[in-house]
């Protein structure tokens, strides 16, 4: 046999192992009931074929303690699955507050990523080991799905919408990265690599003369006049951005939504869509005038106006002080 053949991808990072446990336990459970179920079936197919043609089955009464046996002891496994699963939904689904933000736009046929501070990448995304990593992801064209073998990371990429994902490296080195939605005649070589390095190691690769992503947000935004309306220092014919994002909108209609990442998007590329109350529709589109990475750096601009930003992409202080120590390179 292969030595380097390996029933699962290596378990990288800290929800892999909760997700292989539980698909072991749904391996064990399906095996179990399959292998008892065919055991069942030719057990009383032989027990109670009929011998002669003029026998007739001995008719049996219900067994009410059966009955609730079988029927109660499924009902516990499953609300195990449900239960166990759920709790590894619920942790997927909420990054952690100091999580790293990078955004991952998907395109025929490539993965470009980008660093808040600047760095950008294509089919390649560099992250430090033991950080939690909040991917923003988006499709410029077609449907994508980024996945991620060794961190259990898939998740849809879809054109006019953010998704949402996060991992939490635990062990460095170099990982597959893959899409693994059917995109074209080029999807196979939708490929790349995850570089999981040590916190010193990815100071040093991060380090250098690159502009982040809100500086160039806010050069473009003077770029395309939109400081003329969007005024801070006085009311102006549009709404004032500080502090904005993150906070609930009144709408003209009477509704309220929250200002993320997919309602700034939405009024930048359809401004007629969401009116906020007090305010007329007079905002041009910038549909086309603008690609994908321009209206992440506008998003990520409009997030640093607010009085309550995130957690912005710091190496904690543990991992600083590793940092000021030598460290391995990372296996690539």
């Amino acid at each position: 046999m292969n030595p380097n053949f390996q029933l699962l991808p290596q378990a990288a990072s800290s929800t892999a192992s909760h997700l292989d446990h539980l698909s072991a336990y749904l391996v064990i459970v399906a095996t179990i009931f399959t292998v008892l179920i065919f055991t069942c079936v030719f057990y009383f197919a032989i027990k109670y074929r009929r011998r002669t043609d003029h026998e007739r089955p001995v008719e049996i009464e219900g067994a009410l303690p059966l009955e609730i046996l079988w029927s109660v002891i499924p009902f516990l496994l499953m609300m195990v699955m449900f239960s166990w699963g759920a709790s590894i939904f619920f942790e997927m689904s909420r990054p952690p507050d100091d999580a790293m933000n990078i955004y991952v736009v998907g395109k025929q046929w490539m993965w470009k990523t980008q660093h808040l501070e600047g760095r950008r990448e294509i089919n390649e995304l560099h992250v430090p080991v033991g950080r939690p990593i909040k991917l923003t992801m988006t499709s410029e064209d077609v449907i994508h799905s980024f996945y991620m073998p060794a961190f259990r990371v898939k998740f849809d990429v879809l054109p006019g919408k953010y998704t949402t994902a996060w991992f939490n490296p635990t062990k460095p080195g170099k990982y597959h990265l893959f899409c693994a939605e059917y995109c074209g005649t080029l999807h196979s070589g939708m490929i790349g690599w995850i570089y999981v390095m040590e916190p010193a190691e990815y100071e040093r690769w991060l380090a250098g003369e690159t502009e982040s992503l809100a500086a160039s947000g806010q050069q473009l935004f003077q770029f395309l006049a939109c400081a003329n309306c969007h005024r801070t220092d006085k009311p102006g014919r549009c709404p004032n951005l500080e502090g904005v994002f993150g906070k609930p909108v009144q709408l003209s209609t009477g509704e309220t939504v929250k200002a993320d990442e997919d309602y700034i998007r939405e009024s930048i590329l359809n401004p007629g869509a969401k009116i906020v109350a007090g305010y007329q529709n007079i905002m041009p589109s910038f549909q086309g005038l603008v690609t994908e990475e321009e209206l992440l750096k506008l998003i990520e601009y409009i997030k640093s106006l607010s009085k309550s930003p995130q957690a912005p992409n710091v190496i904690p202080a543990d991992q600083k002080a590793a940092a000021q120590r030598p460290a391995p390179v990372a296996n690539r």
